[in-house]
């Protein structure tokens, strides 16, 4: 309970734009959250369905959940546990109960329930894309790219391109301090417009640890999709034009 816990709060709150998640049941444990400025749409499913979660339910202040987590006083032999009650007939989860191996150090981390989650995470929902270019970026171009966002720090947004069959992130324009570099050599399709998306979303997502894969559609959108080992997380950016 407290790893998968800790997973889904790894992937959205620590990300710093992601406070508010919703988990649902349908066969699978998915898990939907978005930005508040709609600069990212999550959409996640865990590996294996988590026996504790039913039914639609809401996890909000992600922040109290992530103190309680980190408590030393939870960190051996510590009883986590989803409850559930009856509401209007129905038996759902209410909130996780914390208590320590001895007994004297409790807290309880409440659930938003199915019809406020719902209008409060009015996800908009990913119609999909074709994506033109797919590929996994490696720890090397990760690094290269915070490397250059650090030396244009006042740029928001990096544009995207592929040239000459790489993939090229710039920084800037012809008015302002400028740079570029290739941050996929020799990737299979192109785009034919560029776009440009946010520069600390993206390397937040890329600093997440996990199997990386990236995908970039021509129509404008980017898809980062994170593989933990216990959930895939699939980020979707939608781009802005350039």
């Amino acid at each position: 309970m407290k790893d998968i816990l800790q997973d889904v709060v790894a992937h959205t709150h620590a990300l710093g734009f992601l406070s508010l998640v919703k988990v649902s049941n349908d066969g699978s444990t998915a898990i939907d959250s978005m930005a508040e400025d709609r600069s990212v749409i999550l959409t996640a499913s865990t590996n294996a369905p988590v026996a504790e979660f039913t039914g639609t339910f809401g996890m909000p202040n992600l922040d109290k959940l992530a103190l309680h987590l980190k408590n030393p006083e939870y960190k051996d032999n510590a009883n986590i546990a989803v409850i559930q009650a009856e509401r209007n007939g129905e038996t759902i989860p209410t909130h996780i109960h914390f208590e320590n191996a001895a007994g004297d150090f409790e807290n309880d981390y409440r659930f938003m329930n199915k019809a406020i989650i719902e209008e409060k995470l009015k996800t908009v929902k990913f119609k999909g894309a074709s994506w033109a270019v797919e590929f996994a970026p490696s720890m090397a171009s990760i690094a290269r790219m915070k490397l250059m966002s650090a030396a244009h720090s006042e740029e928001p947004t990096f544009n995207v391109k592929t040239q000459d069959g790489n993939l090229v992130f710039s920084f800037g324009d012809a008015s302002t301090h400028a740079g570029e570099f290739v941050f996929q050599h020799g990737v299979e399709g192109s785009l034919t417009h560029t776009w440009s998306w946010p520069v600390a979303q993206v390397q937040s997502i890329l600093s997440l640890d996990g199997d990386l894969t990236m995908s970039i559609s021509d129509q404008g959108a980017m898809k980062i999709s994170v593989n933990s080992g216990m959930a895939t997380y699939d980020y979707i950016l939608p781009a802005q034009s350039k």
